[in-house]
C-alpha cells in the first residue's frame, strides 16, 4: 500500500504521518508539501526507508494529479480553503481520499470517486470524526433519538500555525451560513456565541462555557440518524479562556469580519494584521493548558425507557510525564492520530461504499475506539436512566 500525505509537514498532519510510520502497514509513505525544508527535515527525523518527500503545489492541478497517481490514498492535511482544490486533484488521480475539515467542498467530486471505484471521507480528525463515532455508538443502542449535543474543548494556542488562525476567523465569521443547529427537522442558522451551555469536561479541563460552532457533525448526524427521529442536534466548542475572551472582543468590535483599513497607503484586512501579530507573538504561540477534550450527550428511548448517554475521551497528560505528549503535541496528536487510523482502514478496503461518504457511513465506531486505545486515547461512556417524574437515577457503564 502507498499513501500520499498532502501537507504532511504541517504541525497536525505530521502527527498523522508519525502514526502511520509507527502503526500502519503502508509500504510507501510520501510526504507531499509546499515547504520543502520542513518536509525533508521530517523525512530525516523519521529515518525510515518507507518515507520520502515530494514538493507539491496544489494550485498547479495537472502536476499535482500526476504526482498523486499510483497511490492508494491521499491523506489530506491542507487547510479549509484548499480542500476543494486538493479534492479535485485526489479525485482525478484515482486515489481514495480523507481530510480533517469536512465543510462540504468535497461533495461535488463524489461521482468521480464512484467512477474510479474510490472512497473519500471528508472531516475525520478528533472533531469532526471521533465525535460522530461517539454519537453513533450511543445512537446504535437506542431506538429513538431526541437530542444530540456534541461539545469539545480545544486547548491550544490561538495561532500556532496559519491554518489554525484561519480556522479561528472562519468559525466566528458573523455572516457564515454554516453555523447552524438542527431543530425540529430544519437547519437553523445562529449567530456567533449563540446558545451558551456549561459543559463539564474531565480534569484537568473542568467546567467550560461553550457556544454553537460551524462543524459538519450537525449535518452528518442529521443525515445518518434521520430514521430515528432525531429532533435536536447542536455542536459546541471552546478554546482556552483567554482565547475566547480575545475572539469575543474581536467580534464585539466588528474586527473578526476582517474590515479593510489603510496602513501606509496600503489597504489591508484588520484581522489579517492581528493574525500576523499573533503568529509572531508569544501570546499567540503559547497557552497554559494543552490538550483536547470531547463530550457527546445523546438522549433517546430504548424499550420505552428514556436514557442519556454521555461519552467523553481522555488522553495522556501534556505535563511531560508521557513522552511524545508534551505541551502542544497533546493537542496535535489528538487531531492527527484519528486521521491516520481512518486512512489505513480505507486503504485496506474495509470501507465498501464508494464516492464521498460521511464518517457515519464509512466507519464502525468500536473499530476506531479500539485503535485509539492502542495509542493511549480512551473513550468512556456513562448511561443515565431518566425518570422525569422523580429524581434521575444514574447508572454507569
Amino acid at each position: 500500500m502507498k499513501v500520499f500525505c498532502l501537507g504532511g509537514a504541517g504541525r497536525i498532519c505530521r502527527e498523522a504521518v508519525l502514526d502511520l510510520v509507527e502503526y500502519s502497514e503502508f509500504d510507501e509513505i510520501t510526504i507531499g508539501d509546499f515547504n520543502e525544508a520542513l518536509g525533508k527535515e521530517l523525512v530525516n527525523e523519521l529515518n525510515d526507508h518507507r518515507v520520502n518527500f515530494v514538493k507539491v503545489n496544489v494550485m498547479n492541478h495537472d502536476v499535482t494529479v500526476e504526482q498523486m497517481r499510483g497511490y492508494d490514498i491521499v491523506m489530506d492535511g491542507t487547510t479549509i480553503t484548499l480542500n476543494g482544490i486538493s479534492t479535485a486533484c485526489i479525485a482525478e488521480a484515482g486515489c481514495h481520499g480523507i481530510n480533517l475539515n469536512g465543510f462540504g467542498a468535497e461533495d461535488e467530486f463524489s461521482e468521480i470517486f464512484k467512477i474510479n471505484n474510490r472512497t473519500a471521507v471528508p472531516g475525520f480528525g478528533m472533531t469532526p470524526g471521533v465525535t460522530q463515532m461517539m454519537a453513533m455508538h450511543a445512537a446504535n443502542q437506542l431506538e429513538e433519538i431526541e437530542s444530540i449535543r456534541v461539545s469539545h474543548g480545544s486547548f491550544r494556542p490561538i495561532a500556532f500555525s496559519k491554518s489554525i488562525t484561519e480556522t479561528t476567523t472562519y468559525e466566528y465569521d458573523p455572516d457564515l451560513p454554516g453555523r447552524i443547529v438542527f431543530e425540529n427537522g430544519k437547519f437553523v442558522q445562529v449567530a456567533p456565541f449563540a446558545r451558551p451551555r456549561n459543559i463539564k469536561l474531565p480534569e484537568p479541563y473542568g467546567e467550560t462555557v461553550q457556544y454553537i460552532i460551524p462543524h459538519s457533525e450537525t449535518r452528518t448526524l442529521a443525515k445518518a440518524l434521520s430514521y430515528k427521529g432525531v429532533q435536536l442536534i447542536e455542536v459546541r466548542g471552546t478554546w482556552p479562556k483567554q482565547n475566547m475572551q480575545l475572539v469575543r472582543s474581536l467580534y464585539d468590535y466588528g474586527i473578526i469580519s476582517n474590515p479593510k483599513v489603510v496602513v501606509n497607503e496600503k489597504e489591508i484586512g484588520l484581522m489579517d494584521i492581528i493574525g500576523d501579530y499573533l503568529l509572531q507573538s508569544k501570546a499567540g504561540q503559547e497557552t497554559e493548558l494543552y490538550g483536547y477534550s470531547l463530550h457527546v450527550e445523546v438522549v433517546g428511548i430504548k424499550d420505552g425507557v428514556k436514557k442519556r448517554h454521555v461519552l467523553y475521551h481522555t488522553h495522556p497528560s501534556s505535563d511531560g510525564s508521557v513522552k511524545g505528549w508534551e505541551k502542544l503535541r497533546a493537542y496535535t496528536r489528538n487531531v492527527g492520530i484519528p486521521m491516520a487510523i481512518a486512512t489505513e482502514i480505507i486503504a485496506k478496503g474495509l470501507v465498501k461504499q464508494t464516492g464521498v461518504l460521511i464518517p457515519e457511513e464509512a466507519f464502525e465506531p468500536t473499530m476506531i475506539f479500539n485503535e485509539l486505545k492502542k495509542r493511549g486515547i480512551h473513550v468512556h461512556e456513562e448511561i443515565e436512566v431518566i425518570d422525569e417524574s422523580v429524581e434521575e437515577t444514574t447508572v454507569q457503564s
